[in-house]
């Protein structure tokens, strides 16, 4: 399997490491038409507002919405999750929208407010998985079709909508290879079979 990892900006390396670590393929995509080559993407953490300007300057975010509607799965981490959502400080932002949240950038402060803790996640099984929070944001409000899977101070760090998976955190910069295997098998279920998931529309939480 080859999977996809956006390389415009952030932690992208370390997402093909662990993509890797897991026995699959790593792709870094710098081009829209690389999408093709792949059968899952993820959008790394970073600075979300470069991102999503070097995704319009590249013309990726067509390109992103018509690989999601494909049921192809897409995965992302703290940066990549704010320019996946549907709405951000309770604003419509028209970049991807495939996931029906609202979200808040910076949530838990400033660089040295970051973190590392423990989160229980029922899907994983097993032990806790260590998570690391980096300029986080949060879920602030969930879409009726969004099942949240992990949650810390009360706030939803993990969620999922059909082939689409955010987290506030980055799973990358640990050793654990739990959460980006779950996202790997989803991509497993699309090779298999590419309607096993519902297309995705752009949503507004």
């Amino acid at each position: 399997m080859q999977v996809g990892v956006l390389a415009l900006q952030g932690a992208f390396r370390e997402h093909s490491k662990m993509i890797e670590k897991n026995g699959e393929k790593a792709v870094e995509i710098r081009l829209p038409v690389e999408l093709d080559r792949v059968s899952a993407l993820v959008i790394p953490g970073g600075e979300s507002t470069t991102i999503s300007k070097l995704m319009v300057e590249y013309a990726f975010p067509e390109r992103i919405k018509e690989f999601a509607a494909s049921g192809r799965p897409v995965f992302g981490t703290c940066a990549g999750m704010i320019v996946l959502a549907g709405n951000q400080d309770g604003r419509r932002q028209d970049l991807l929208g495939l996931i029906d949240i609202d979200v808040k950038r910076n949530a838990y402060g400033r660089q040295v407010a970051s973190r590392e803790v423990d989160l229980e996640i029922e899907t994983l099984g097993g032990e806790p998985f260590r998570a690391v929070f980096i300029r986080a944001p949060i879920i602030e409000k969930l879409g009726p079709g969004v099942i949240p899977l992990a949650r810390y101070l009360d706030k939803v760090v993990m969620a999922r909508q059909e082939n689409i998976i955010v987290t506030a955190f980055h799973p990358e910069l640990t050793g654990d290879p739990r959460i980006h295997r779950y996202f790997l098998n989803m991509a497993g279920e699309w090779e298999k079979n590419p309607f096993a998931f519902r297309r995705p529309q752009a949503h507004s939480a």
